[in-house]
C-alpha cells in the first residue's frame, strides 16, 4: 500500500515543532531576572563593514529577549548592503542620513527620522545615498518570534560588498550619532 499523503491524511498534524527538556517556570523566570535591564551601547562593538557596519543589542542567540531583535547599522558614506530577503519583517529608524531601500524592484527614498518599513518576505537592499557622509538606522525586527515559528528561509541574493566605496575608504563606524569617525577621537 502506498503512503498516504499529507494533503489528503486524518493524522493529526504538527504545525509547530516540538521543544523538548527539562523547563522550570521558577527557575526560568530567575534567569530573566537576573539579566541586565539595561545594554549599555557604549560595550558592544560594530562588526561586519567595509559599506555596513552592525552593532547589536538584543538578539535571539543573548538569551534577554524572546521577541525581539534590535541593533544599529551604519552604512559608510555610498555604502549599500547584500540584497537579501527574509520571512520576518523589520522597522528601520533612520537615526542619521539619507538613502533608500529597494524592496521587489522598487525605490523608497529615506532621511533621517523616517521610519523604513521591510514587509515579511521581500527581496530587499538597503542604501546610503550620500558619497560623502555616513547614514544610521536603528532596526527593530520580531526574527526570534519567527525563529520560534520555524519560519526560518532566509536568502542572500547578492553579497555584502567586501570593498569600500570610493569615499568609503578608511570609514569607521561612529561611536554614537554625535562623533565623528573612531580615528579622529584617538
Amino acid at each position: 500500500m502506498a503512503k498516504e499523503s499529507h494533503h489528503h491524511s486524518k493524522e493529526d498534524r504538527q504545525f509547530v515543532r516540538g521543544i523538548s527538556g527539562e523547563y522550570n517556570l521558577k527557575a526560568e523566570l530567575a534567569r530573566l531576572r537576573s539579566l541586565p535591564r539595561v545594554v549599555k551601547g557604549e560595550e558592544l562593538k560594530f562588526f561586519d563593514g567595509p559599506q555596513v557596519f552592525s552593532k547589536h543589542y538584543i538578539e535571539p542567540v543573548d538569551g534577554l529577549g524572546q521577541t525581539m531583535h534590535i541593533h544599529v547599522e551604519e552604512y559608510a558614506p555610498g555604502g549599500k548592503s547584500q540584497k537579501h530577503g527574509h520571512v520576518n519583517e523589520a522597522a528601520f529608524y533612520i537615526l542619521d542620513g539619507k538613502g533608500y531601500d529597494i524592496h521587489d524592484g522598487v525605490r523608497y527614498e529615506w532621511q533621517a527620522g523616517d521610519v523604513a518599513i521591510v514587509p515579511n518576505n521581500c527581496v530587499h537592499q538597503h542604501n546610503n545615498a550620500d558619497p560623502y557622509k555616513p547614514a544610521r538606522a536603528l532596526v527593530i525586527k520580531s526574527k526570534p518570534m519567527y525563529m520560534f515559528m520555524n519560519m526560518l528561509f532566509q536568502k542572500t541574493v547578492i553579497p555584502r560588498p567586501t570593498e569600500p566605496t570610493e569615499h568609503g575608504k578608511g570609514f569607521s563606524p561612529r561611536i554614537d550619532a554625535e562623533t565623528e569617525d573612531v580615528e579622529a577621537l584617538e
